[in-house]
């Protein structure tokens, strides 16, 4: 761990400082360390004291901000000690010539005998000593800076003091691995040679040891090299999770070609489209895919034929490690999805000897993730390539009873969930966890509740929290301990190995430690760009001014964070509106461009709000482009189905609401604070509405009413239509079992998906009424 210094003495200005000035320098730095628009200070002198606000705006600069403290001065009026709230940070108190003999809460500002001072506070909120000298730092830079002739806007004003550079620049890493990257195949291929005989993958009843997994992916790679398969290629891969996937995940990589997966549920158009973004011409399917492939892609079985298992000669195409490994894909505002080109040296940076975590040979890993999203990323190569087993958990639908049976029948021992699949584990089936040794999330913002939960029952645990944009592949920084957070929030870490996280202002300078800015991610994690689009991949993959290496780049993540005075990242939240919904990040603006394709829409807004189970749901706002021919609950439901055939599921809005107008703020653009809220959306299905016969019937459709926050709910409905999803169906299960003391199986719901045969199965479990006892005569 890096070491911090220690607070710096105090430190005098060049002449006694004047009380305005001090005032916008003070309220300039509480601004930029809170990022709130209006910040208050009491201020004190010999003569009384009161309380100043200040109203800032993006365009505010210091040296309006200190006119508005000198005019402030002349008006000041008394404020009762009650008017003011000095456990919060941007309500701090100026004491003026008065020496403090009991420091107050909050922050302490003194300015007297040409000495200006910060001190630290008492109490709940208060500043350390160490973050009062950081901030002391940052009012003596932002006091220059409102010296300066030129006027400075608050939102790049430079107030990192020129001595904590090198320390603000350590801890941003290096961004060099400490190995030397090389080819993940060639890396597997090394393993294999010396632990052949160990199981490397095991799906259900089938397993292929090291030795049989090359053996099986030479096999293909040699179909593969036929079909065309090779350097600079790209290959595609539709199918579910499975041994086979993993096979052909190696067999493409040992051509020397890069993979692109996809799921096999994608949209035909969607999938069609992102092959041809990501360049393949070659794709490998499951057996009864319905797509219509078209002349121009060579498609071959995922399942070997006759006589392929059969030992042919190894292949193992050596490629630089600056070669694509996979392509990605990320959501955009533009409305396509935008391929992301990840070479290999990212994904050797990411598994071999990573310095936050340790991976073991004798470790079982279980892969859970959709291979289309990054976390696969760890979740395959990591332990292959340092020779532990590998368990697929079953395709579909994910239960958290399911999960919880393969941790514990797997003897699985590394496991990375959702920040949602992780808080339904923790709060519904912790015992499943007393196995494992080494616990990573991430994906969203990880519950600091639910994280002291299952550190308090299982002290053994090591927990990660995992921070990245797939951009940086899977992981850009990382918390790891034994010990619970501290405080209210679970840290981003540190970055990893390999790795550069920088905290920059809108003009690429860094900020000082408790000033939010936004991240951007470097070293040999950063992907190459994206495939075909070099003016967004100029436009996010910035040159790094500060490199280490010459020629480096930045990838701009839209993440607000802050180092804290312990040197670790907290994250704030988005610098965009982009959303992370059930573990996948997405962009409004990308499904807001596939609506305004739509011949019935004239104008289309897309928002996230809370989903009540601790995550995030879309809702879009549409004006119709006929209005006076379309019923408007009609023109939603019509939209909703016809976006399930143009997006991922993950990219479907719980509700389509219809407004004659979206409205507008000031500037003539959509205010979406104004937007009404949906607390319960229209039934949008296309089957009729049948009400519920019996009260079984009616308090099941209450239920699923409540939860999917959806009226009105009918007897034939299906929960997963009706936007269900598998952490709301734990949830749904837990109330029913507790509503009619029965016990039903997570798989339940996937079978019975309707409110009439859900109600049927719980009359089956429920135990008859005994018969009344008869009293004899």
């Amino acid at each position: 761990m890096t070491s911090l210094p220690e607070p710096r003495p105090k430190v005098k200005p060049a002449a006694e400082p004047a009380p305005a000035p001090v005032l916008a320098a003070l309220a300039a730095v509480l601004h930029r360390r809170t990022l709130r628009k209006t910040v208050r200070v009491v201020y004190r002198d010999a003569d009384g004291e009161g309380v100043l606000t200040f109203e800032i705006t993006e365009n505010t600069g210091m040296h309006g901000l200190a006119a508005d403290a000198g005019e402030a001065l002349l008006g000041l009026a008394d404020a009762d000690e009650g008017d003011t709230d000095p456990g919060v940070l941007a309500d701090a108190r100026l004491e003026w010539a008065v020496e403090p003999e009991l420091p107050v809460r909050g922050l302490t500002v003194v300015a007297h005998a040409g000495v200006m001072a910060v001190l630290p506070g008492s109490g709940p909120g208060a500043l350390s000593a160490r973050e009062a000298a950081y901030l002391e730092g940052q009012l003596h830079q932002a006091l220059l800076a409102g010296r300066e002739p030129e006027d400075v806007a608050l939102s790049v004003l430079p107030l990192l003091p020129p001595d904590e550079l090198a320390e603000v620049m350590s801890l941003a890493g290096s961004g060099i691995s400490p190995v030397a990257p090389r080819p993940v195949h060639v890396l597997v291929e090394e393993r294999a040679e010396r632990c052949p005989d160990a199981v490397a993958v095991a799906c259900g009843d089938a397993s292929l040891t090291y030795r049989g997994l090359v053996r099986e992916a030479d096999a293909l790679a040699a179909r593969l090299r036929r079909a065309g398969a090779g350097p600079d290629q790209v290959v595609g891969v539709v199918a579910e999770r499975s041994l086979r996937l993993v096979v052909a995940l190696l067999a493409i990589l040992k051509t020397g070609a890069a993979y692109a997966a996809f799921e096999p549920d994608l949209p035909a158009r969607r999938l069609l489209g992102q092959l041809a973004e990501a360049g393949a011409r070659t794709v490998l399917a499951e057996d009864g895919s319905a797509v219509s492939w078209g002349h121009d892609i060579t498609v071959l079985p995922l399942s070997p034929a006759d006589g392929e298992h059969e030992a042919g000669p190894p292949v193992c195409v050596r490629v630089p490690p600056a070669a694509a490994a996979y392509i990605g894909f990320t959501s955009g505002s533009t409305g396509e999805p935008k391929a992301i080109c990840v070479p290999h040296t990212a994904v050797a940076r990411l598994v071999v000897e990573p310095d936050w975590a340790e991976f073991r040979p004798t470790d079982t890993f279980v892969h859970l993730a959709p291979m289309a999203f990054d976390a696969s990323t760890l979740e395959v190569w990591a332990p292959l390539v340092n020779g532990g087993r590998l368990v697929i958990h079953p395709p579909g639908r994910l239960s958290v009873e399911a999960l919880a049976a393969t941790l514990v029948d797997e003897g699985v021992t590394v496991a990375w969930m959702t920040a949602g699949l992780f808080h339904r584990m923790v709060a519904q089936r912790p015992a499943a966890f007393a196995g494992l040794r080494h616990v990573l999330a991430g994906g969203d913002v990880v519950s600091a509740d639910q994280v002291r939960r299952l550190l308090g029952a299982h002290p053994h645990l090591l927990f990660t929290n995992g921070y990245g944009p797939t951009e940086n592949t899977t992981f850009t920084t990382c918390w790891t301990s034994r010990e619970p957070a501290a405080g209210d929030s679970v840290p981003l870490g540190r970055p990893i190995s390999g790795t550069r996280a920088l905290v920059l202002d809108p003009a690429l300078n860094p900020v000082p430690v408790g000033v939010p800015g936004e991240l951007y991610a470097g070293g040999d994690g950063l992907a190459r760009g994206y495939a075909g689009r070099p003016a967004a991949t100029a436009e996010r993959f910035v040159p790094d001014p500060f490199a280490v290496v010459p020629g480096a780049r930045l990838y701009r993540t839209g993440d607000l964070v802050r180092r804290l005075a312990d040197g670790t990242l907290e994250f704030l939240g988005r610098a965009d509106r982009q959303l992370k919904v059930r573990g996948y990040r997405v962009e409004p603006g990308e499904i807001e461009a596939v609506l305004d394709r739509h011949e019935d829409v004239r104008q289309a807004v897309v928002v996230g709000q809370s989903d009540g189970v601790g995550g995030k749901r879309l809702l879009a706002y549409v004006t119709a482009a006929r209005p006076e021919d379309d019923n408007p609950a009609e023109l939603g439901r019509r939209l909703r189905e016809w976006l399930r055939g143009e997006v991922p599921g993950h990219l479907v809005p719980w509700a389509v609401l219809t407004l004659p107008e979206l409205p507008l703020n000031r500037n003539g653009k959509v205010d979406r604070s104004a937007l009404p809220a949906a607390r319960r959306a229209p039934r949008t299905l296309v089957s009729e509405y049948t009400a519920p016969r019996t009260p079984t019937e009616a308090a099941v459709a209450e239920e699923w009413a409540d939860l999917l926050s959806v009226e009105p709910v009918g007897m034939d409905d299906d929960f997963f239509a009706l936007g269900g999803h598998s952490l709301i169906a734990a949830d749904l299960l837990t109330r029913l079992q507790e509503r009619y003391s029965v016990e039903l199986s997570a798989r339940t719901l996937y079978l019975r998906p309707t409110v009439a045969e859900l109600a049927e199965e719980l009359r089956e479990h429920q135990a008859p009424a005994p018969a009344p006892s008869v009293s004899a005569p």
